[in-house]
């Protein structure tokens, strides 16, 4: 059966209401075929998404006309593989709310933003030419299995590998900057050791919320993200301004690099990179 996530702007609700509406959603699904599964309410910013299994996205709509009347922004069918790698196997309260994880009670609720990171070997192609692909394929190994640990240690979430990099998910921003900087150390580490194989990355990192622009999971989040580490310097991690404000009080350091130019976003982006030393 498909999978959907859809997006509500409910400025002003509570906790306590979007449980109700939800509650009221299981009291009549089974009658239309539907399983609403869980919901990231995100209360400061007034945004709901929830994500339901239904024959169509008419029918997932329905039952929350006939539920509560409070009908969806958007609905967009989801990968059930995609949503995973994006927002993590987070526990569900009992009213159906995603709880952080590891959450020992239920107001621990998950907002539902998320961290992403692409990592990119600098001179990739030139590497190919230069190795041939068996050669180059030692880099990618090296860098695969530094990332991998990295992600494994900061609990991220490999969404794909892009061919020359890895992308990320992460439920906390502090940790996808600790990620971040802790890869970049081990591949300075790595080249201490291995003069032969100097082995550079660029990093970038982007926070938004699950259900974006141009009905895509994490559109504009997954771009920004991906723009930011296209123009990070060699060795560097490069993060939006977003980023930096969610790890604030963390303990982390960064230097301000103003308002920059990103291909393919009209305004200019305030960015901002880790000292890796962090």
């Amino acid at each position: 059966m498909p999978l959907y996530m859809d997006i509500h702007n409910c400025e002003g609700a509570h906790a306590e209401d979007v449980a109700k509406a939800h509650l009221a959603d299981m009291e009549i699904q089974d009658g239309h075929h539907v399983e609403y599964l869980k919901y990231w309410f995100n209360e400061s910013c007034g945004k709901l998404f929830c994500l339901v299994e239904a024959p169509s996205a008419e029918a997932a709509q329905r039952v929350h006309e006939k539920a509560h009347g409070l009908v969806a922004e958007k609905l967009i069918e989801v990968d059930p593989e995609l949503v995973d790698s994006f927002m993590g196997p987070s526990p569900v309260s009992s009213k159906g709310a995603a709880l952080m994880p590891g959450a020992v009670a239920e107001t621990q609720r998950d907002t539902g933003i998320r961290s992403i990171m692409f990592t990119d070997i600098v001179g990739s192609t030139e590497l190919t030419q230069r190795l041939g692909d068996e050669g180059a394929m030692l880099f990618v190994d090296t860098h695969d299995n530094i990332v991998r640990d990295a992600l494994a240690a900061c609990e991220g979430r490999e969404v794909k590998h892009t061919g020359d990099g890895i992308m990320a998910s992460f439920i906390s921003a502090a940790a996808a900057v600790r990620c971040a900087c802790s890869i970049q150390s081990a591949l300075a580490e790595h080249r201490e050791k291995n003069p032969d194989v100097q082995l550079q990355l660029r990093i970038g990192l982007a926070a938004g919320e699950p259900v974006e622009k141009r009905n895509d999971l994490f559109g504009s989040t997954v771009q920004l993200a991906a723009r930011l580490c296209a123009h990070a310097e060699v060795g560097q991690v490069l993060v939006s301004n977003v980023i930096a404000e969610l790890c604030d009080g963390k303990g982390f350091s960064f230097d301000d690099k103003g308002q920059t130019q990103l291909k393919g976003f009209s305004e200019p982006v305030h960015a901002r990179a880790a000292l890796v030393t962090c």
